[in-house]
């Protein structure tokens, strides 16, 4: 298939009459919003642009927004002085079923109802993601990242980012991170889950549904824990202190580790119960 290409210096908006099936998008400054229709057509907006133009090719159902010298390889280390003179504000809607790749350096992000498989690289910026079933990967130096309704697998890796898991719904979390905090809230959908997070200074609080389901190991060198589970066991006064256990039928995993940071293991009530507040009810050493 032959390539179409266009290139953008002021806004405007297009619609791609050819199938799309992956999109990628790597912007500097500014925003991306990227939402999952049941239209078989895509549709691109751009409201604001800034500096060189943004080149859009499309060729054998890849869609492509981007600048021609920032490329994927080298969006985490790209340290162009000209960013400065660049901004871009660019929403696209696409089947849902593509998979989508969002590179950002200073700009935000939402991606949602998307079924495809998503990655997201970032060197600051937030990023929010929403109602995705497909797996998800997310890179980011500092920039933050909120997964909201998110059903497949989720992998996060960074070095003082955040992770923040509202009703996470999917069957497998991993996350590592240098100094970013961890904050999980999750309601699996009766699978079993397997959850594994790793900082070295950043806080880490997971809560789990009640009844929950899930061998639990939570090691922290000189941070402080909270339990509030009495299924699991605490041990150690001074210096390393741990979480173990087994709660229900041990059919799931929760791994969390840190250096320095603290671990909050928190238990969700019953949705019968109504409201709660997100605080730890068991003792912290």
């Amino acid at each position: 298939m032959p390539v179409s290409t266009w290139a953008i210096a002021e806004p405007r908006k297009l619609t791609f009459d050819d199938p799309v099936t992956a999109l990628r998008v790597r912007i500097v400054n500014g925003t991306v919003n990227v939402v999952g229709t049941e239209e078989q057509h895509a549709r691109l907006e751009i409201t604001d642009v800034e500096g060189p133009p943004l080149v859009v090719t499309q060729q054998d159902g890849v869609l492509t927004v981007a600048y021609e010298d920032l490329t994927w390889k080298g969006l985490l280390s790209w340290l162009d002085p000209k960013s400065r003179g660049r901004r871009a504000v660019v929403s696209l809607a696409v089947p849902a079923g593509s998979s989508v790749e969002v590179g950002v350096v200073g700009a935000g992000a939402v991606v949602s109802g998307i079924r495809g498989r998503t990655e997201v690289r970032g060197v600051t910026g937030d990023t929010t993601l929403v109602g995705l079933s497909g797996s998800v990967h997310g890179e980011t130096v500092s920039g933050s990242l909120e997964a909201q309704a998110v059903t497949g697998d989720l992998r996060f890796h960074s070095v003082s980012g955040d992770l923040t898991v509202v009703d996470g719904a999917g069957s497998s979390v991993r996350a590592e991170s240098v100094s970013g905090d961890m904050v999980l809230d999750l309601d699996p959908s009766g699978e079993p889950t397997d959850i594994r997070l790793a900082t070295v200074s950043g806080e880490i609080a997971v809560r789990l549904p009640h009844p929950a389901d899930a061998k639990v190991e939570a090691n922290t060198t000189s941070g402080a824990l909270s339990n509030a589970f009495e299924d699991l066991r605490v041990s150690g006064m001074w210096g390393a202190k741990k979480i173990t256990g087994t709660l229900g039928a041990g059919t799931g995993t929760l791994r969390a580790t840190t250096v320095s940071g603290a671990i909050a293991l928190l238990r969700r009530p019953p949705a019968e119960d109504g409201p709660y507040d997100f605080e730890p009810t068991g003792k912290v050493l």
